[in-house]
């Protein structure tokens, strides 16, 4: 099953950005997933091509218009679509390793980039539209965040990534923050790799980078730990 991702945007050309490059790039030309970007201009009916409108209840800013964002939703992703759909907001459920491997095993999804000063509620209830959050703070839009949450999802599907063996020890993957790397030359201004990883001792080696990986952790992030 290939995973497919379409995003409703008013700037389709941001994409695929980032998600085009390197291995992401790779694995959508090796047919792993697939991403189309669809202009929410384009399901405007008036000749100015309007997609907003001024806050019910007074406020700055602008609203994303409901029938627009439904008449676009429901073109991409019709009721029989088995594809999530998600919203970028900053109010959403936050973006965990989880999530992503959760997303990762489905058949793609359906991703809504907001503008201005979001979007009319009764669209994210009428069309159950899943709200995700990358971090505690606002964007301008919501197409950063839905190129964050796809390279964090596309990298987990097979094939895209070749070594499996490097992502099972990333950062979250155990719970536990990822340990440092070191490489060529055996010293950089004075400073050595540590004598561990050239003893070729591997039982050494895994101890040491599991102690790394606590202690940064401990220092870090302790909610982690609290989690465990």
């Amino acid at each position: 099953m290939m995973f497919s991702a379409d995003i409703i945007t008013l700037f389709p050309d941001l994409f695929p950005g980032p998600l085009g490059a390197s291995v992401l790039g790779r694995g959508m030309g090796d047919g792993l997933w697939t991403l189309r970007a669809t202009n929410l201009r384009d399901f405007a009916t008036d000749r100015h091509r309007t997609v907003d409108d001024t806050p019910s209840g007074g406020g700055a800013g602008m609203v994303l218009k409901p029938d627009i964002l439904a008449k676009a939703i429901d073109t991409i992703a019709p009721e029989s679509d088995p594809r999530p759909r998600i919203l970028m907001s900053p109010r959403g459920k936050p973006l965990t390793q989880a999530l992503a491997h959760e997303l990762a095993t489905g058949p793609g999804a359906v991703i809504v980039c907001g503008r201005f000063e979001g979007i009319d509620q009764r669209i994210i209830d009428s069309r159950n539209l899943q709200e995700i959050s990358i971090g505690d703070y606002v964007l301008a839009g919501g197409e950063v965040a839905a190129m964050v949450l796809l390279e964090a999802i596309v990298r987990l599907i097979p094939g895209v990534l070749g070594a499996l063996d490097s992502r099972d020890e990333e950062s979250f993957e155990n719970g536990l923050l990822e340990y440092p790397h070191y490489t060529r030359p055996q010293t950089f201004e004075g400073m050595d790799i540590p004598a561990v990883l050239t003893s070729g001792d591997h039982g050494k080696i895994a101890k040491w980078r599991h102690e790394q990986s606590l202690a940064l952790t401990r220092s870090r992030r302790p909610d982690l730990l609290d989690k465990g």
